[in-house]
């Protein structure tokens, strides 16, 4: 045995990384992977999804690994999730997936071991070169599908957000709920642990692809692709609606993190007049449009979609604090009667209630999104003239 297989073997025990290697129907590939992964480590796990080929019978002539097995095949996800739960049972701290189809190789765990070092307690993807001309066209297709929506769902870019070739930091995931049980899974994984702030990391790797009459492959297009799909969808609203509102505010009561923020986006100087004036406009419009309650929560999920200043559109939103509201109303109600065509009704502003907003609801709901509308671009208008007045001031220290 070489100097350097040995010292990665140890690097396996001192940073307790086990190998994981789910396999379904993989008879014709799995000894080989297996015997492979040997060579570097004797940490391994091997995953039984329900076979029912000689897998078991493959996995029994290896006494060194280790193995879970179950008699019905659920999915790669399930026993991804299966083999976390016994690896942090068997006190690992990482775990390296490795697929049991002969299109990942052993000789590439070393590079997920000195990233490992780099970047302790980081999600680390195995990044294949997809420009290959043996990888089949679905594959490219959903590769550029995948790393698209982890952007929207995470704000991160990563080059192979497919890849099943990772290593897990299983210690920092062992408390996370989980929904999923097959392909998609392995989206949902890395989506929640960067949502936990984990770091998503990636090295690159070697795959092959088998020739398509001899390939083996449990994916199934229409339905795996559906369920991805769906999978995305839901993150996407859990993004908007709750993880990017929750990191906003969660950076807004850190007073380090609020000052540099504050001087990040108000002073900002790769944000334009323009983008800020717009940031004003839509802040002023989320303020007074008639969605009490929900106008922050939708305003920071807007501005984030929008790649708006989110700084100033919530600080813009607060022209709706309480003492403004009955004013925002009684505005609301006088733009609103030129709506209305002689049917409008006129409210003093010591009459608002919410019995007279019940009782006029149209004009007031014509009269709120047309004020809306009206102040967002007077205060866009003004912010961008006052910026481009002063924009040769020095940026004032916080």
């Amino acid at each position: 045995m070489t100097d350097n297989l040995q010292m990665i073997q140890a690097k396996f025990k001192q940073l307790q990384v086990c190998v994981i290697i789910p396999t379904y129907n993989n008879e014709g590939t799995l000894a080989a992977i297996i015997t492979d992964v040997l060579a570097y480590t004797d940490q391994v796990i091997v995953v039984n999804d329900g076979s029912t080929d000689s897998t078991q019978a493959i996995i029994q002539s290896f006494p060194q690994i280790k193995s879970v097995s179950y008699t019905q095949n659920v999915g790669k996800g399930w026993a991804l999730r299966k083999a976390f739960d016994y690896a942090i049972e068997q006190e690992y701290q990482y775990a390296i997936s490795i697929d049991s189809d002969g299109q990942h190789f052993a000789t590439d765990l070393p590079a997920f071991i000195e990233k490992l070092e780099q970047e302790p307690d980081s999600l680390i993807i195995g990044s294949r070169n997809m420009e290959q001309s043996s990888v089949p066209g679905k594959s490219s297709f959903g590769h550029k599908f995948s790393n698209f929506w982890f952007w929207v769902e995470t704000g991160i870019k990563c080059p192979d957000t497919q890849s099943g070739y990772r290593l897990y930091p299983i210690h920092l995931l062992k408390n996370t709920k989980y929904v999923t049980r097959k392909y998609e899974f392995e989206i949902e994984v890395i989506v929640r642990a960067a949502w936990k702030g984990i770091k998503i990391d990636w090295v690159p790797v070697t795959v092959y692809y088998a020739p398509k009459e001899t390939r083996v492959s449990h994916f199934r297009p229409f339905q795996d692709f559906s369920r991805i799909s769906v999978l995305n969808t839901i993150l996407v609203i859990i993004t908007f609606a709750y993880i990017k509102p929750r990191d906003f505010f969660r950076t807004l009561f850190d007073k380090k993190k609020a000052k540099q923020m504050l001087k990040n986006l108000f002073f900002n100087p790769e944000h334009s007049p323009q983008l800020k004036a717009k940031s004003v406009a839509f802040g002023v419009f989320m303020g007074i449009v008639p969605i009490w309650g929900f106008q922050l929560l939708v305003a920071i999920s807007l501005a984030f979609l929008f790649r708006l200043n989110k700084a100033i559109v919530v600080t813009a939103a607060h022209i709706s604090v309480a003492p403004m509201i009955p004013v925002i109303i009684f505005l609301s109600y006088k733009t609103g009667s030129l709506w209305m065509g002689g049917k409008d009704v006129d409210i003093p502003l010591d009459k608002i209630s919410l019995k007279s907003i019940g009782e006029h609801l149209e004009q007031y709901l014509y009269g709120s999104i047309s004020l809306a509308i009206f102040a967002g671009i007077i205060a866009g208008l003004l912010t961008f003239a006052l910026l481009k007045l002063f924009k040769r001031r020095p940026v004032p220290a916080l």
